[in-house]
């Protein structure tokens, strides 16, 4: 997800796209590898093999809301030392453009080790972001963890979630972003060994919108096989978009463009099409246009986690992440500014909660919980659990009921700027896990603390992905998350499990059923 208050100028970072093949060129020490559909050129930097800009699918252009295809083999040796385009959006900070379906791919070692393999998804919800975000980038994971770490780019928003069936248009419209992860993880399958990973090893992880596909392509059966661990981290999805809610915003979305139909506005330019994604949501009535994910009984015959978990899914290990203080992303600027009161805070709080609560109640309660904080803290504590934590709640409990191997964590540690205020924020623990918190603009700081709590994260997915447990090294033991002791490792300058955690502020929720906006 994009981090508010810093805009990445990923032109100067890309400086370049992916191209497409051309003539061998570079120094001989330049890896190359053989795919399936022609051989790539990648570098070396800091003793690992990068690969940028793989093609996986072929250009979209010419299939827009359908199904995309594998791409066609090449001759040459094609370019990979520079990243794709991102997919169409609005407010990119990069190039973007339908011909979208690149990965990248960070290996220590071009051998037949069999080193476990990272497929990140991005967040961004399902509208916003790519895999080359420098946040993001596989290198140091690699390197520490000895794997093989793959990101990727997939359709997003209206040309890739768009449920354009209802209106005359394909029945995978709603679900054609997942569909290209299931694409790119039919690629690793297939070709992660010859860049020394395990394609029976293969654990697919992402943040917010990232994490909330993960738990998505768990409810497909088309994608079950194609990886053997899964993490979520912040990914609060219980629901899909329900077909009729999901029918309302395509014709929204349609009409604004300027098209009668779905076949006319697959002929549109893209950049008009894109324009009309900036449309206040037809449901919440604020934002833009929300494409996600869709209920199509097709692609996706169920709900992620309603009415339970998918037992299909059930052997798959799953480690169910968030922040302590989620909200803390949203509500930068408030609380910056400092100027919560006990006069304003019910607005505030009423506005960022989804459960449908009375907040002066909520607020009395935390009053009482918790009679030392300030309005702002209390803001930030009740808002988190009132909107952002319900959604984990509910994964793992439900995985829990069927028994199902599965961790949970909270991160603790807060960001150090502003004064800790923000807490531990949304997508601050994207850098912990990656290693990256060296990388210019990283909120989390390069200090000893965010160095050890980095190095506990990143080694417990590397272990994770190993095999399917994460617990090891210096690690206190972690175990699974069962009903009712709710253990959950608690990621912080001195790591801990916690059983219940915030036990109080769960409860206080709990009387309230959770209903995904707009869903």
């Amino acid at each position: 997800m994009r981090r508010r208050g810093r805009v990445i100028d990923r032109r100067s970072v890309l400086a370049g796209l992916a191209a497409t093949p051309v003539a061998a060129r570079g120094a001989s020490a330049d890896p190359v590898v053989a795919t399936t559909y022609g051989r790539v050129r990648g570098v070396r930097e800091g003793g690992v093999a990068v690969f940028r800009g793989i093609r996986y699918g072929a250009d979209t252009a010419p299939r827009r809301f359908r199904r995309a295809l594998p791409p066609a083999p090449w001759a040459d040796i094609a370019d990979a030392t520079r990243y794709g385009l991102a997919a169409p959006q609005t407010r990119a900070t990069e190039p973007t453009g339908e011909d979208c379906l690149f990965l990248n791919v960070w290996s220590p070692g071009l051998d037949d080790a069999r080193r476990p393999v990272l497929v990140y998804l991005h967040g961004g919800a399902h509208a916003h972001g790519s895999g080359s975000d420098p946040l993001t980038a596989g290198g140091n994971l690699a390197r520490r963890g000895d794997v093989v770490v793959v990101t990727l780019n997939h359709r997003l928003a209206g040309l890739g979630y768009a449920y354009l069936a209802a209106l005359g248009g394909p029945a995978e419209s709603g679900n054609v972003g997942n569909l290209d992860i299931v694409l790119a993880l039919r690629w690793v399958r297939a070709n992660i060994a010859r860049f020394g990973g395990d394609p029976a090893r293969v654990l697919l992880f992402g943040q917010s919108g990232g994490g909330a596909k993960v738990v998505t392509l768990m409810a497909m059966a088309e994608a079950r096989p194609l990886f053997h661990r899964a993490v979520t981290m912040s990914g609060q999805h219980v629901t899909a978009a329900g077909p009729r809610n999901a029918t309302r915003r395509a014709a929204v979305w349609m009409e604004r463009a300027g098209a009668r139909d779905p076949a006319k506005l697959a002929r549109l330019p893209v950049d008009r099409l894109v324009a009309a994604m900036a449309t206040p949501d037809p449901v919440e009535g604020r934002g833009e246009i929300s494409f996600t994910s869709t209920l199509d009984h097709h692609v996706l015959a169920r709900h992620p986690f309603y009415p339970d978990a998918p037992r299909e899914a059930a052997h798959i290990p799953l480690i169910c992440g968030n922040t302590h203080d989620e909200t803390g992303y949203w509500l930068r600027d408030t609380l910056l500014k400092g100027d919560t009161d006990w006069t304003n805070l019910p607005d505030r709080l009423s506005a960022q909660m989804v459960k449908d609560m009375d907040p002066g109640f909520v607020i009395e309660r935390y009053r009482a919980i918790y009679p030392d904080r300030t309005p702002g803290q209390i803001l930030l504590a009740a808002s988190t659990a009132g909107r952002s934590w319900p959604g984990h709640l509910i994964q793992a409990e439900a995985r829990a009921a069927l028994n199902g191997p599965t961790w949970m964590y909270q991160l603790d540690f807060p960001a150090p700027g502003g004064g800790g205020v923000l807490g531990a924020y949304h997508t601050l623990d994207i850098p912990l896990v990656f290693a990256n918190i060296g990388v210019a603009d990283a909120p989390t700081g390069d200090g000893p603390a965010a160095r050890a709590v980095s190095a506990a994260m990143a080694d417990a997915f590397v272990r994770f992905a190993a095999t399917g447990d994460p617990n090891g090294g210096g690690l206190p033991a972690w175990p699974r998350f069962t009903l009712p002791e709710r253990a959950t490792m608690v990621f912080d300058t001195h790591s801990r499990v916690v059983h219940d955690p915030r036990r109080d502020e769960r409860l206080l929720f709990a009387v309230a059923p959770y209903i995904k906006p707009g869903g």
